[in-house]
């Protein structure tokens, strides 16, 4: 089924078509702004001044702010607008990390009892379709932040519960983590993980699923992401 265009469309339709892809680009420009830091974490962030710089009107700002508070990447404070999340504190980053090795291993181990002919499709179509990052900004790693976060979500939805793959998608850490830093280093590493874990869960094997994935999260613990606050 092809993608509708505008001229394809009602003109109701197709106003609703304009101010949806008004707002997305709107969502992606400030999300890109939050995670570049360029607008430092912790910072006001000005939906007047925002509406100037994109030339839109504040409706499309706002909406973007909405949907990026649900992403836990602005905060909105009373009576005082928007700010931009502060970054994770070493106590925050340790809890999110705690977190993952008592949800995610689990996971992936009942994946692997529970995998079957449509799951081993879904996993190795989402590993298939990664993208190594081309720059060390937002923009090359965005592709790469967009895949951890559905495979980590599929892994979770493949154990059957439906409790766990929600507990995970609400922490955002896929978010988080990434806006932390980013190193040239890190996109091949995770795909390699990725391909790792797929191999287990595909294969059938609980045991050897749990294992690689508590080794990938060690690994964005220890080798990759700690060294920040050092």
């Amino acid at each position: 089924m092809t993608e509708p265009t505008l001229g394809t469309v009602a003109p109701q339709d197709r106003r609703l078509l304009r101010r949806q892809m008004l707002a997305d680009d709107v969502y992606e420009a400030i999300k890109t702004m939050l995670m570049d830091h360029v607008i430092r974490p912790g910072a006001r962030i000005s939906i007047d001044g925002l509406a100037r710089e994109f030339q839109v009107s504040s409706t499309p700002v706002r909406e973007a702010l909405a949907r990026l508070e649900s992403e836990g990447l602005a905060v909105k404070e009373p009576l005082k607008g928007y700010r931009a999340t502060p970054l994770l504190t070493l106590e925050e980053f340790d809890d999110l990390y705690r977190f993952r090795l008592l949800l995610e291993p689990w996971a992936a181990r009942r994946a692997a009892e529970l995998i079957d002919d449509h799951g081993r499709d879904r996993l190795r179509t989402e590993l298939a379709n990664a993208v190594e990052p081309t720059s060390v900004d937002y923009a090359g790693y965005k592709s790469l932040t967009a895949h951890d976060n559905r495979f980590h979500s599929l892994i979770a939805g493949l154990s059957g519960s439906e409790q766990v793959r929600l507990a995970f998608e609400r922490t955002h850490c896929h978010l988080h983590i990434f806006r932390l830093h980013y190193d040239r280093d890190i996109g091949p590493e995770v795909l390699t993980e990725h391909r790792t874990l797929v191999d287990a869960i595909t294969s059938g094997n609980p045991t050897v699923a749990e294992s690689a994935m508590t080794q990938h999260i060690e690994n964005s613990m220890t080798l990759r992401l700690r060294r920040i606050y050092e």
